[in-house]
């Protein structure tokens, strides 16, 4: 198999005239850009509609996509909107931050004036669409109109009838609300056809994405709301338990992520048909596919409900080998990573062998004044041909951050293990990369924040904090000419160039 290299960055991160990284000419400049730097992965983070905290680990709908993500200047080429309506909105005046509220207030407005001017209903396109995606697509749309019908009310906070989807409601509900419902399909239509046609286009270049999807869905959620039986939920259908983890690296509390957990017995009777459906969807639209948490296949952290931390959580056993069988004996051989990081049990480890799927290994764990000796799984000598090689994720620091951070002893492990007692420390970021990118892994991916040389105000995501997550996005001109150089020159001296 080939050596690869690619960039982590979201989608939301890309540079955009209006307020957030999206489907628009950037994205397509960006793909460009990352051909132009020899790299063959694109990976991204869940694409998902997100609720409160902007999170895209929480979000309304496994199957639906995020309208953010829409690109208004396609919709001012399709003539349902203006330019002067778009250039006369205020989306923030930070260039390279993302202001949620201000685009929650603001584009659905624009979105919703492009769906009433669009005469859609006589789209043949989109009427094969809704057929072809009615499984998922009714019960979304329906959640999301009613969610706005009551305020954003959580569903489990709606009146009796239609939380708990007696069909009277539901019939009601689909006469009352019928051009929101309406409307969601549309989006969520723009949203398919706008991501197709560029996944296509990175593909064309050679280019294959990385899409990423938590392992758990969020509690207010369509599909929480439409199939209670897949979750461990109570005759109300609120949740028994909930997920989290157990005190780490990135949180001396544990987190509480408050997600519902499976329903394992269910699936398993139902010979894991939801998990296959999930993931035949998802590679329509990634090339491969990064699991979060895998290790929640093995063992999942089980939470009591209503409980403030995850202190008095346990352990409880998931579905093991037995889901990846199903899938692969439904979908053939698919191309998977599996998000192993946090903490490592032998029955964990012998699920990742079992599956086949690499799994992560990321720099920043290496050094650890607690572990002297050399059989680190995370450092670079350690790893093998079967494993995606990182700096860092969307949920560490910035390689430059993480190094300003840690202990001088830490410090001083580096840079014995670097070889490299010399280099100023910011430049530092350059020689980390490296060192990855020889490593024997086929995949090495670098966020692209790594690459630039930046420090923790670009960092995507800080565990178990909200109010300032999420937001960073790059500077109209940052991907330049001699930044692609760089790349292009350290790619092609390991081994790892997209010709």
């Amino acid at each position: 198999m080939a050596r690869e290299a690619g960039i982590l960055l979201p989608v939301s991160s890309l540079s955009s005239k209006y307020g957030i990284g999206c489907f628009s000419k950037e994205a397509y400049d960006f793909i460009d850009w990352l051909k132009d730097a020899g790299q063959s992965i694109w990976q991204i983070l869940p694409l998902g509609p997100t609720g409160y905290g902007d999170s895209p680990y929480q979000s309304f709908s496994t199957f639906a996509g995020n309208p953010y993500f829409i690109s208004l200047e396609t919709l001012i080429n399709e003539g349902v909107l203006t330019k002067e309506e778009c250039d006369s909105t205020d989306f923030g005046n930070v260039d390279n931050d993302i202001n949620y509220e201000k685009l929650y207030f603001q584009r659905y407005k624009l979105l919703r004036k492009a769906y009433e001017r669009s005469n859609i209903t006589k789209d043949s396109n989109y009427n094969d669409f809704i057929k072809e995606n009615s499984w998922w697509l009714s019960d979304y749309a329906l959640f999301m109109a009613v969610k706005e019908h009551f305020g954003g009310a959580l569903w489990t906070q709606w009146p009796e009838d239609i939380r708990l989807r007696y069909s009277f409601a539901i019939d009601y509900y689909n006469k009352e609300l019928y051009y929101d419902i309406e409307f969601q399909k549309y989006m969520q239509y723009k949203f398919y056809t706008q991501w197709i046609n560029l996944k296509k286009y990175a593909n064309s270049k050679g280019i294959k994405i990385v899409g990423d999807i938590p392992i758990y869905v969020s509690m207010d959620s369509a599909d929480a709301w439409a199939q209670p039986e897949l979750f461990q939920l109570n005759e109300n259908n609120l949740p028994i338990a909930v997920a989290g983890c157990p005190p780490d690296g990135f949180s001396a509390n544990g987190q509480l992520w408050g997600n519902p957990l499976y329903n394992w017995d269910y699936h398993r009777k139902t010979n894991y048909h939801w998990w296959i459906t999930r993931l035949w969807y998802c590679f329509k639209l990634y090339d491969i596919v990064r699991i979060d948490h895998f290790r929640g296949f093995d063992e999942y952290f089980s939470i009591p409900y209503g409980d403030k931390n995850a202190f008095n959580g346990h352990w409880e056993k998931g579905p093991g080998i037995e889901l990846f069988r199903a899938v692969e004996n439904a979908l053939g051989k698919k191309e998977v990573i599996a998000e192993d990081l946090g903490y490592m049990t032998d029955s964990v480890r012998s699920l990742v062998k079992e599956s086949g799927f690499p799994n992560m290994k990321v720099l920043e764990f290496a050094f650890d004044s607690r572990d002297t000796g050399c059989r680190n799984d995370y450092l670079p000598h350690n790893y093998n041909e079967n494993c995606v090689a990182y700096t860092g994720t969307h949920d560490n620091q910035t390689i430059i951050s993480w190094f300003d951070s840690i202990t001088k002893e830490e410090q001083n492990m580096a840079r014995e293990y670097l070889c490299d007692t010399a280099t100023d420390k910011k430049y530092l970021n350059l020689s980390f990369i490296s060192l990855i990118m020889r490593s024997s892994a086929l995949k090495c991916i670098i966020p692209i924040q790594d690459y630039m040389g930046l420090d923790d105000k670009s960092r995507i995501n800080k565990p178990s904090t909200v109010g300032t997550n999420w937001r960073w996005r790059l500077n109209k001109n940052e991907l330049n000419k001699d930044l692609s150089k760089l790349i292009s020159e350290i790619t092609l001296r390991y081994g790892r160039m997209n010709y």
